[in-house]
């Protein structure tokens, strides 16, 4: 996995603040919005924003259980999470909730 290495190359790492621009930071809840911070690390993020995440939110797995909880993705966000780290768009929400919407639109 291309993020093994988080523990050494998180180290000093923080996530950049103009992916959050539109929030003051010295008030942000990081734990209550980890959806939105993981979701906009993926959608805009830097790999040294990758890294901090991780690190932030205390590793892979934990990181991994964040990204299944995002409830939107694009298809190519989607790929990316899946290959990278190694999930299932199945276990993913924003997947689920794609295919009851398109299911719904088409009934």
């Amino acid at each position: 996995m291309i993020f093994n290495d988080w523990q050494q190359k998180g180290i000093g790492k923080e996530i950049s603040k103009s992916l959050l621009w539109e929030y003051d930071l010295s008030n942000f809840d990081w734990n209550d919005m980890r959806t939105l911070v993981v979701k906009r690390v993926i959608e805009r993020g830097w790999i040294d924003d990758f890294y901090a995440a991780i690190k932030l939110y205390g590793g892979i797995e934990n990181f991994q259980n964040i990204i299944k909880e995002i409830p939107s993705l694009s298809h190519k966000d989607i790929n990316f999470v899946c290959t990278v780290f190694n999930l299932n768009k199945q276990e993913l929400k924003c997947y689920t909730r794609t295919l009851l919407r398109e299911k719904l639109l088409n009934s």
